[in-house]
């Protein structure tokens, strides 16, 4: 018969080549678009709350929205340590702030304190090799470019997490990259945390680093504590476990809201359980608000968000667009009652594929804190309606189309 004729093999692949040249060419003009966009970038001007420490159980949790302020005491730490260091980060820039950072450890390494370095090869690719060069008394280590083991690539994840552990005594975690930029121009979040949850900071830093132990580096003393806190904990994802407790703490939470969910992330790429969970959330009553970046730092994940906002918007969640400056801070609270401060954003790669670490607080008085810095965000934000939305151009509805199948990727 006639389509028995029919190249049907020829037809598929033509089809997929001619999708796979349509989103390439869709890649390459947005980052000639994003490449133009940002050589003509101004400096940022954005609202900012100077930090302040909340009492939460037995710890303190003191919130930054300005990496300047966050530096500062990271660097004062630094300095005054006397023990040990334990320093995690996924991007470290070799400019001022980073050279910064580097010095401030290695003259505590040279002063004597044990000072235990981490950074994520891929994201510092663009950074001179030499910069992470360091004298034998620091104990560095980069994530590695590849997976740990060929026959384990569960083992891949890229290591996002940002930490920094100061004699068991103080501890900060959240979305701050090492860098300039993100000193004055990034509006991002970071918490320090002092009294028993540093531990569990540090045992996080304890366990990976003991992940990967060799003879020349040896595996960290590993030691339990006395301490149970059900008001503040610390969760992270393990890759090479394939373990990844994140997406559930805010699957749960969401589950949990009643009142309001109110959301500041730099990249939103839901799942289909994340997103059904916001918009169920919604329909039964919740006020759920999420604060994105107007333009993020990476304009292919823009586009991609975008391909959910019209499913959100019709679900009954606001979205929020940040204006003049990257927003890349990892937060939420529910309720008044529950708080999430850290590097996981809410797409595909964080939530099931590296390594991140967030803090989840049960406290009001954090929670009030975070409902406080969401509403002066939103000051500086333009709501998006299901109105605005829709009357886009013909042509950037096809693009976000086209780039719909690159979504399980991010």
């Amino acid at each position: 018969m006639w389509f028995r004729r029919i190249p049907v093999r020829k037809i598929v692949k033509r089809t997929v080549l001619g999708v796979g040249a349509i989103q390439a060419g869709t890649i390459a003009t947005l980052m000639v678009v994003d490449y133009r966009r940002k050589r003509h970038r101004t400096p940022a001007v954005f609202p900012r709350v100077p930090p302040r420490s909340v009492t939460a159980g037995s710890s303190e949790v003191t919130v930054y929205t300005y990496g300047e302020d966050l530096y500062s005491d990271m660097l004062g730490a630094i300095r005054q340590a006397k023990e040990q260091i334990f320093f995690e980060t996924y991007i470290w820039k070799s400019d001022a702030i980073g050279q910064a950072f580097k010095d401030a450890l290695i003259e505590a390494a040279d002063r004597g304190v044990r000072v235990y370095v981490v950074f994520d090869e891929f994201a510092n690719l663009v950074v001179p090799r030499r910069f992470f060069r360091f004298p034998a008394n620091v104990n560095a280590r980069r994530h590695p470019l590849l997976a740990h083991s060929v026959r384990m690539p569960r083992n891949g994840g890229r290591n996002h997490r940002k930490l920094l552990v100061v004699d068991s005594d103080a501890a900060f975690i959240g979305g701050y990259n090492i860098g300039s930029l993100y000193a004055t121009d990034w509006r991002d979040t970071h918490a320090r945390l002092t009294g028993d949850i540093v531990w569990d900071v540090q045992n996080a830093f304890i366990d990976y680093w003991n992940l990967s132990a060799t003879r020349r580096q040896q595996a960290l003393p590993d030691s339990g504590t006395m301490h149970w806190q059900p008001n503040i904990r610390i969760h992270r994802n393990i890759p090479r476990n394939m373990v990844y407790p994140i997406r559930g703490m805010y699957l749960e939470a969401i589950d949990r809201a009643s009142d309001h969910i109110y959301l500041t992330h730099a990249y939103l790429i839901p799942d289909e359980d994340m997103l059904r969970a916001l918009i169920g959330a919604a329909r039964r009553g919740v006020d759920v608000r999420i604060i994105v970046p107007a333009e993020s730092n990476h304009i292919v994940a823009d586009w991609l968000s975008r391909g959910y906002y019209s499913q959100l918007l019709r679900g009954g969640v606001r979205l929020f667009l940040y204006q003049q400056a990257m927003v890349h801070a990892k937060t939420a609270t529910i309720d008044g009652q529950w708080s999430t401060i850290g590097t996981a954003n809410l797409d595909r790669i964080s939530l099931l594929g590296n390594y991140e670490i967030n803090l989840e607080v049960f406290d009001p008085d954090v929670a009030r804190q975070m409902e406080e810095i969401f509403a002066i965000d939103s000051s500086n934000t333009v709501e998006l309606t299901s109105e605005n939305w829709h009357r886009r151009h013909a042509m950037v509805k096809f693009s976000e189309a086209v780039l719909t199948p690159l979504r399980p990727l991010l």
